[in-house]
């Protein structure tokens, strides 16, 4: 095992939880992040989207021992809610019966992240440092006060970024040669909405459904929050007619949700004055090669491969990049280099397949989970499942209820997809050489 010390530039949750593993191994390490510390304000700190939490998640958080207190701050969520234009419901489950993703607050998770990664008694907490320079030749990170006044002080050994999708320590990165990078932006946007619980603190909606209201190239989203709130996610395009860019004031917001979203106004009593106050959020994928440069710094989460949210997946797949980097550290305890070189090589190709996937089922929750043709397909996927459990899983559920590599199950479903169209065709052609026989056999029977 490396003396070096470990300096992970930013607590969000890829930083809390590698500290954690780093520091259940006993390694030393110090983390920077340049807000004040979450666990001392009620306030949310950074982005507040509602996570959800599956299987891959929830793995790496028994591996650190904070699952069950996690979950006991999370909504299980057992499949989508669909409100149509007219009010209409319409349930569609994820998957088999006790199978649900778990609706929880990013702040109150990185809390629990950065206590546990404090408890492990081997990682050094510095909040109010925002990191300025990278120096990955010698291994230093620079770091100021957030606000003002303080002397940079210089913190020495293997960096680790997962300061986020505009992270600092792959900037530096790129300024080496030889390294790729892009970056591509939805032209949606989202803006949050808050839905205060109801009377003594019951949910206004199921809690227990993500709430979907698809419009056909924007929609509003909602997860259960544990006191009786929801947090409304309003997607839509920056420009447009039907976009953030029309709705510049009161009459106009809610003109728009009266027409697009009728059943939901009532939940937002304060609807105009809350959209002005919130800003509009950009949705960006991001890709990178390599992840790390020699044995000196290596990237995590969304510094090597943020995503947009709509498979649920950012969290998820951070974290288990943060198992990966430690397992590869493991095999290889006295060459880094290699240890990253591993890494970055398990981990990159399912990092790219999870991009791909995520824009997929943006347009299939926004354009299709609304259409009959839709839910039959779902129903049919489903009834296939269950009757032939080993050969067909469903996408969605290898994505979200197993820890097949991202990858690996693109691929399975594709092959499973080629594999019922041909299954289709012949059992077509089948059916029609049938009825062509048994039109042959009558017609040539004189007795028929």
């Amino acid at each position: 095992m490396s003396d070096r010390p470990f300096v992970i530039v930013g607590a969000g949750l890829a930083g809390s939880l590698m500290g954690a593993l780093l520091g259940q191994q006993g390694r030393g390490v110090v983390m920077l992040e340049r807000r004040p510390d979450p666990r001392l304000s009620a306030a949310e700190s950074g982005r507040s989207i509602n996570l959800a939490l599956s299987t891959r998640g929830i793995s790496a958080l028994e591996r650190v021992g904070l699952a069950e207190s996690v979950l006991g701050l999370a909504t299980p969520l057992r499949g989508r809610m669909i409100h149509s234009i007219k009010g209409d419901l319409a349930f569609q489950p994820y998957g088999r019966k006790g199978q649900a993703i778990h609706s929880i607050s990013r702040a109150d998770l990185n809390r629990i992240l950065i206590d546990g990664a404090e408890r492990t008694g081997n990682v050094e907490l510095h909040f109010g440092r925002r990191c300025t320079a990278v120096d990955l030749d010698h291994g230093t990170v620079t770091a100021g006060d957030a606000g003002a006044g303080e002397t940079p002080v210089h913190f020495g050994g293997t960096v680790i970024g997962t300061d986020g999708a505009y992270s600092i320590v792959r900037r530096e990165m790129q300024r080496l040669e030889r390294q790729d990078f892009s970056q591509a932006y939805l032209s949606h946007g989202y803006k949050e909405l808050y839905i205060p619980a109801g009377p003594d603190g019951r949910h206004l909606l199921d809690r227990n459904a993500l709430h979907i209201w698809p419009r056909g190239g924007f929609m509003l989203m909602a997860m259960a929050n544990v006191d009786g709130s929801f947090t409304g996610t309003l997607y839509l395009a920056h420009q447009g007619r039907e976009g953030f860019s029309s709705l510049s004031g009161a009459a106009e917001v809610r003109a728009f949700f009266e027409r697009w979203f009728p059943d939901a106004v009532p939940l937002f009593p304060n609807l105009a004055e809350e959209f002005a106050s919130r800003p509009v959020g950009s949705l960006v994928t991001i890709r990178c090669r390599p992840w790390h440069v020699g044995g000196s710094a290596v990237l995590v989460g969304d510094s090597a491969h943020a995503v947009v949210p709509f498979f649920g997946q950012g969290a998820n797949a951070a974290f288990e990049d943060c198992l990966a980097l430690e397992q590869a550290l493991i095999e290889h305890p006295r060459d880094q280099e290699t240890a990253f070189s591993v890494y970055e090589a398990r981990r990159a190709p399912n990092t790219d397949a999870l991009a791909d996937l995520t824009i997929g089922n943006f347009r299939e929750m926004r354009d299709k989970v609304a259409s009959p043709l839709f839910r039959l397909e779902k129903k049919g996927s489903a009834l296939l499942h269950a009757l032939l459990p080993r050969w067909y899983l469903p996408l969605y559920s290898m994505i979200t209820f197993s820890t097949i590599p991202y990858a690996a199950a693109r691929s399975r479903a594709i092959r499973q997809r080629r594999a019922i169209v041909a299954a289709t065709i012949l059992l077509l052609f089948a059916l029609l050489a049938a009825a062509a026989f048994f039109s042959v056999t009558c017609c040539s029977d004189p007795m028929r």
